[in-house]
């Protein structure tokens, strides 16, 4: 892709327990499935995409920033660890964990993100609702892979601080992300 584009999507950040939670699970769940060669997602990198907008002109970057930025003047959301779930369900390639949202703030948060983005012409929104969910691993490029009953994650509810607009730099390691712009939630 030439230099005048980027991959961009739009994820909401995850608190430091959360983080601690999701990796801890995955050591202790994801070892023991045999069979499978697992890429790991980088602590740092954890995230739950609420826009992913694809290949996006360089010079649009600051007015999709300042969409979100106005999309996400919200309070901050009040989110636990839920269940794992296997994606897609047919032909497993990743493992995630699901969050719950029992005061519906991430969906309406998402929607309102996707709504404004989706009117200044960078989103175009998907068919499938919304699964509010962090990815924890993928399978290994062409192996196959079973997928298991696993237990959820410790989980207690935790506010989630912020929405980040990323660059995502692909790579034979996976993807990278470079945080361009973060709001930070609850400060309306």
């Amino acid at each position: 892709m030439s230099a005048d584009r980027a991959r961009l999507f739009v994820g909401l950040d995850l608190p430091g327990i959360a983080r601690s939670a999701l990796v801890q699970w995955r050591a202790n769940h994801l070892s023991d499935m045999a069979g499978a060669r697992w890429r790991l997602i980088e602590p740092e990198a954890l995230h739950v995409t609420l826009c992913f907008l694809g290949w996006r002109v360089v010079g649009d970057i600051d007015q999709i920033a300042a969409a979100c930025e106005s999309a996400a003047s919200r309070p901050a959301v009040e989110l636990s660890l839920g269940a794992p779930v296997w994606l897609p369900a047919r032909r497993p390639r990743a493992i995630a964990v699901t969050l719950v949202d029992n005061r519906h703030r991430l969906s309406g948060l998402q929607r309102a993100i996707a709504d404004t983005l989706h009117a200044g012409g960078w989103y175009e929104p998907e068919a499938r609702p919304f699964l509010a969910h962090v990815t924890v691993a993928r399978v290994g490029k062409g192996e196959p892979v079973r997928a298991a009953e696993l237990p959820s994650p410790p989980s207690r509810a935790l506010l989630y601080p912020a929405v980040t607009l990323y660059r995502s730099h692909l790579g034979s390691g996976g993807a990278r992300y470079e945080a361009l712009h973060t709001v930070q939630l609850g400060r309306g």
